[in-house]
Formats: structure tokens, sequence, C-alpha cells
């Protein structure tokens, strides 16, 4: 006996949801949860590229007993014809004459997990099946990296007489490395937060690690849609590189958006994040952004913790930095100052960025002018280019490399009742409570 269900996407945010969901139902394991998620993708990724819709197909067979024993997922696309798979999938697959793609997989015992939840409710679960992929990745990135150092050890205790020997084994070391980066920057890509679409405004980030070497970093991001309909975005440095730094970020992004969905205010935030993680994580610093526009009037609201300032370029071309006092996770006396408020018109741009780039000479006032210069000449492009033509000019010459973050942000359009908010104003932050 069999159990089919089919259904279409045009987005790839909505196929890797339903993706996820499926697995979770049959309570796939996570590592190939999250090899299954990046397949699909890439596979569904040129389909989306030319405006086309797919269709996700799945059957369950039952075996023998008439226990749920197999699960079939099949990606089919809407127009018929032969198709070659993307290089080097992380989950193997057959492709049928139709071009369709099938993927075979075996069902762990035991029933099929309870419905999952609706609406807002299945946004956080998401966001919890991404965080724990990502968890769950970084702690194989551990074991490879711990298996990585073994080997050296190893190699240092070999002959050193057997010069071809240890040619060969250096040689497998590099494709260790290489296989290691190649699996971290995949998995990276598919759990970062989903692109949110803002009627008004444009967003598009870019993330470049400090080396090749290491493609996970401190330098993290979110944003995400509050009940209101406002928009909250995040910028977290965490102190270090590597798969440390890039899980103390995640888990200072994973507080500020669990406070802000709780109602918690963004004069507080930064505070209570560090009330929070502090116990369970002595080491852990951070600088963070916090901004929240709200998209039926234009205001701006901006909360710092010892994090560079927002820059800001007018549709007329005058620019100013956005400067609020405060001190970050794992500071003295951690939370922002004050909270500033401003209107953010059509035609502005907002940049928001971490340090790696604006100190890759190693002063920051000379960094902050280059940005400036860099912000105001790329302004018009499409705002997908802006990020990266911004950190292409500011990283001419690299005398500090660092991981880098740069986040832009576009208003098109407000609606026609709202009215002009005031210029810059700064509001202390009540220390009493949220």
């Amino acid at each position: 006996m069999t159990t089919t269900e089919s259904s279409r996407f045009t987005s790839a945010a909505q196929l890797l949801g339903a993706v996820r969901l499926t697995a979770r139902a049959y309570r796939l394991p996570v590592d190939l949860r999250a090899r299954l998620a990046v397949s699909v993708a890439a596979v569904a990724a040129a389909e989306f590229a030319a405006d086309r819709a797919v269709r996700l197909e799945t059957e369950v067979r039952a075996d023998s007993a008439g226990r749920a024993g197999a699960l079939r997922l099949t990606c089919r696309p809407d127009e018929v014809g032969s198709r070659q798979l993307p290089a080097e999938l992380p989950l193997p697959a057959q492709v049928l004459t139709d071009g369709s793609v099938l993927w075979d997989l075996p069902l762990p015992a035991g029933p099929p997990a309870p419905a999952g939840p609706d609406g807002a409710d299945e946004d956080a679960a998401e966001h919890a099946a991404r965080e724990e992929e990502l968890r769950h990745a970084l702690e194989r990135a551990e074991t490879l990296a711990a298996e990585h150092r073994r080997l050296k050890d190893e190699l240092a205790e070999t002959n050193s007489g057997v010069l071809a020997l240890y040619v060969q084994l250096e040689e497998r070391d590099e494709r260790l490395r290489r296989a290691h980066g190649k699996t971290l920057r995949e998995l990276e890509d598919a759990l970062r937060p989903p692109p949110i679409v803002v009627d008004g405004l444009e967003l598009a980030v870019h993330y470049a690690p400090a080396g090749t070497d290491a493609p996970t970093g401190g330098d993290l991001y979110d944003w995400f849609r509050l009940p209101d309909g406002s928009v909250h975005i995040t910028v977290v440095d965490a102190l270090g590189h590597g798969v440390r730094s890039t899980r103390s970020a995640l888990n200072v992004t994973h507080a500020v958006r669990t406070l802000a969905l709780e109602g918690h205010g963004i004069e507080s935030i930064i505070a209570r994040t560090d009330e929070i993680l502090l116990p369970f994580d002595r080491d852990l610093m951070a600088t963070v952004q916090l901004a929240r526009l709200d998209p039926a009037t234009g205001e701006l609201l901006l909360a710092n913790g010892s994090h560079p300032p927002a820059l800001l370029i007018g549709a007329d071309g005058n620019h100013r930095y956005l400067e609020v006092k405060g001190r970050g996770i794992g500071f003295p006396l951690p939370g922002s100052d004050a909270v500033l408020r401003t209107g953010f018109a059509p035609g502005d741009l907002l940049v928001l960025y971490t340090d790696g780039l604006t100190e890759s000479r190693k002063d920051p006032l000379e960094g902050e002018a280059r940005l400036i210069r860099a912000a105001a000449r790329h302004a018009g492009r499409p705002i997908g280019e802006v990020p990266s033509a911004i950190a292409e000019d500011m990283h001419t010459v690299i005398l500090h490399p660092d991981d880098t973050l740069a986040l832009a942000v576009r208003a098109l359009s407000w609606p026609a009742a709202a009215g002009p908010v005031p210029p810059a104003q700064l509001g202390p932050v009540p220390r009493s409570g949220a």
C-alpha cells in the first residue's frame, strides 16, 4: 500500500519548508534531512531562476506488516525535458526521462510524527529545524576538525625518511580540508535565514569569511517580520573565528529573535540577551546592532551594543552615520544606552555591517570615510548587487583580514497616508524592565 501527496512551489523558501516538514514528519535523521534539503534546493534552482515552478511529490510505501517502510520524494519540473543533475549533490538522486529527480529513502522504525503547527508557529518550527540542522553541521565540523588534528599528529610521527608516503598523506589531508570547507559552505548557505518579501522594501546581504580554510565565522545576521508588520534586523559580530564563534553568534541571534517575538522592546533586548546567555557561556563576547523598520510609517529604530554605526545614504545624496552608544554581549553594563528614532524615506539606503568591512586597513576612521564614498557610489545599483559592490571597493587592499558582513536595505515607497517621521532623535533606555 502506498500514500501519495503532491504540491506545487514557486520559490525556494516554500520548497525547502515543505521538504523539512516532510522529513520531520517521517523522523528522518537530522544529517539526512539537511543533505536532502540542500540537494532538492540545488535541483530546483535552475527552474526558479527561469521563473518556472516545480512540483514536489511524496510517496510512502508500506512494508509487509503495513508499516511505513520507504519514502520516495520526487522533484518534478513544470516543463518536461531531459536534465542533468548538479555536480556532487550531497544526497545522490536518480533522473527520470521526463526530467524529474527522485530520492528513495528508508524510513526509521516507529509511527510518523504528529501533524506540524500552522501559521506563525510553523515559521517558528521552520526556524527551529534550521537551527537544529546547523547545530548538527557544526558538531560534525568539530568532529572533522578533531579527526584532521589527529591525522596531522600521526603524520608528524611518520618516519621522515619515507618521503613519498609523506607527500601522499599531505595531498590527502588537503583534499579533506577542501571537502570540509565545501560541506560547511553548502550547509551555511542552506541554513541562512530565508529572504523576506516586504512591500516597499528591498533587502540584500553579502558575507565573506576571513579565509577559505575557515568558511564560517562570528559574523551573522537575522531578519524577520513581527506580528505588527514591522521588520526586525539583527547583525552580530561574535569574538573569534571559525566554528566556535559561529556557535556564539547563532546563540545571540536565536535569543534576540525569541525576545523580539515575545514582544520585548528593542531598547531592552541587548541587555536581556546578555542576562540569558552569559550563565551558559562566560567567554561569550559579541557586538550587536538591532534595527526595527515600520513599513506603514517609514519609522526606523536602532539599538546598539558596541557595534559600528549604521550608515544612511539619503535619496537626495546626503549621508550620515546613525550613532547610538551601548555595550555588547559580555561587556560591562551591556545594553543600548538609547534608541535612535528617525525617518526612512523612499529612495534612502541603510547599510548595516561588521567591522571587517571598515577595518581591513586597520584605521576605522579612514574606513568609515571610504564606506561613505563606496555606498554613495553604488546606492543606485540593483539592491542585490549593492552589498557585494561596496565590499569589493572596501577590500582593494587588506592589511587586517577579518570576517565581513554587509547588509543593505532600501526604501521604495510607503503608504500615502503615512506622514513624515522627524529627523534622528535619541531616547534614553529605561533600565527597570523590558
